[in-house]
C-alpha cells in the first residue's frame, strides 16, 4: 500500500511539527532548570590545583543557578576518565565536566584511545580559568635563570632528565617546547603523583620540572626550589621575583593551562545557552574571583564563542608540539 499525501496536506503536517518542536523547546527553556543538583565531573584528585578551582566554581555556580552543584573527582589519566564519562553521559545539563588543555587539546593526538572525541562529543560552554607554568630547579642546580638553564641543559653529556605530572599532560609537551627552544635532548620522567615529582625535584633526582604557579608558589616561597622563569606573558603578582621566559630572551616559551566547562553534544541548546551564562558570570564575581587569584589562577569567565574560538586556535599548536616529539602513548 502507498501513502499518496497530497503537497497542501504534507504542508498542513510540517507545520503541525514545526510548531509541536518549537513548543518543545519553548517548554524545555521555561522549565525549572535545574530542578535538582548539578554534577561538576574534575578528572584530578581532590586538594590539587584543579581540584580547588572546581569547588570555588561549583560554589559560584550554585550562587548563580539557585541548586547545588556537587564535585565530583574522577582522576586519573590526565583527566581523559572524566572527560569520557561526561561524553558518554546523559545530555541533560546535570553532568557536567571542567576540564584543561591536556584532556581537550593534547590527548588526541598523544594517545591512541581515549575512549571519547572532544571535538564531537562535548560543547564548550566557558573557559573558567588559566594558569601558567614555573620552570622550577632544585637548590642545587647551577642554573640561575632561564639562559642558565639552557645553557646547563645543551652542554650535558646525556639527556637532560625533566619531571612531568604525567605522560600527555601540558607540562610534559611544554617541556618538549623547552627542548626545543634550548636544543638540548629531553628524557622525561614522568610521574603518576604530585607529591612524588614535587619531592625528587627538591631532593635534586631530575633536572628540572614544569609547576603550574599555585604549585610552584608554596615550594619557592618556602625555600625548597629555585624559580627561574614562568611561561606567562608577564610577571604573576604571587611571583613578582621570577621573570618571563620572553623577558629572558624566550618569547615562543608562552604557553598556559587553560580550564573550561564542557556539556555533552546534544544538551539541549536553551539550558547550555543558560549554563555558558551562569558559569561565566560565577567567575566574574568578585568573592569567587579573589579565591581563585589568591590559589594562582588568573581568571576568564569567557562566552561560548570565545571558548569555541580559543580552542580551535589553541589546539593546532599543540598537535604541532605533540606530533615533533613522536610520543604516542596508550592509556
Amino acid at each position: 500500500m502507498f501513502f499518496n499525501f497530497k503537497p497542501r496536506r504534507l504542508a498542513i503536517y510540517a507545520g503541525i511539527a514545526v510548531a509541536l518542536g518549537t513548543a518543545a523547546a519553548g517548554a524545555y527553556a521555561q522549565a525549572k532548570y535545574p530542578d535538582h543538583p548539578v554534577r561538576l565531573q574534575v578528572g584530578f584528585a581532590p586538594g590539587t590545583g584543579p581540584d580547588i578551582l572546581a569547588r570555588t566554581l561549583a560554589k559560584g555556580m550554585a550562587a548563580q543557578l539557585g541548586q547545588q552543584v556537587v564535585v565530583e573527582n574522577r582522576s586519573g589519566a590526565g583527566g581523559q576518565i572524566a572527560a569520557a564519562y561526561v561524553a558518554k553521559g546523559p545530555k541533560d545539563g546535570y553532568n557536567l565536566l571542567l576540564a584543561d588543555v591536556s584532556a581537550i587539546s593534547i590527548a588526541p593526538f598523544a594517545f591512541s584511545k581515549i575512549g571519547y572525541e572532544p571535538a564531537k562529543e562535548l560543547v564548550p560552554l566557558s573557559e573558567v580559568a588559566k594558569t601558567d607554568f614555573v620552570l622550577v630547579v632544585p637548590n642545587s642546580s647551577p642554573a640561575k635563570d632561564a639562559p642558565g638553564f639552557m645553557k646547563m641543559a645543551a652542554g650535558k653529556g646525556g639527556k637532560v632528565d625533566f619531571g612531568t605530572f604525567g605522560a600527555g599532560s601540558p607540562g610534559h609537551f611544554g617541556a618538549v617546547i623547552l627542548g626545543q627552544l634550548g636544543s638540548f635532548p629531553l628524557e622525561a620522567v614522568h610521574y603518576r603523583q604530585t607529591g612524588d615529582a614535587v619531592t625528587a625535584t627538591i631532593a635534586g633526582q631530575i633536572d628540572g620540572i614544569l609547576m603550574s604557579t599555585p604549585l610552584a608558589m608554596a615550594q619557592i616561597k618556602g625555600g625548597k626550589v629555585k624559580g627561574l622563569a614562568t611561561t606567562a606573558p608577564k610577571r604573576s603578582p604571587l611571583l613578582p621575583e621570577v621573570a618571563t621566559f620572553a623577558e629572558q630572551g624566550y618569547p615562543k616559551a608562552d604557553f598556559s593551562a587553560w580550564f573550561a566547562v564542557f556539556a555533552p553534544t546534544g544538551t539541549p541548546e536553551p539550558v547550555m545557552k543558560l549554563l555558558s551564562e551562569k558559569v561565566a558570570a560565577s567567575v566574574r564575581d568578585p568573592e569567587i574571583q579573589k579565591t581563585l587569584v589568591e590559589a594562582g589562577f588568573s581568571v576568564t569567565g569567557t562566552s561560548r564563542d570565545e571558548v569555541a574560538r580559543m580552542i580551535a586556535a589553541d589546539t593546532p599548536r599543540w598537535k604541532a608540539v605533540v606530533d615533533a616529539s613522536g610520543f604516542r602513548g596508550d592509556n
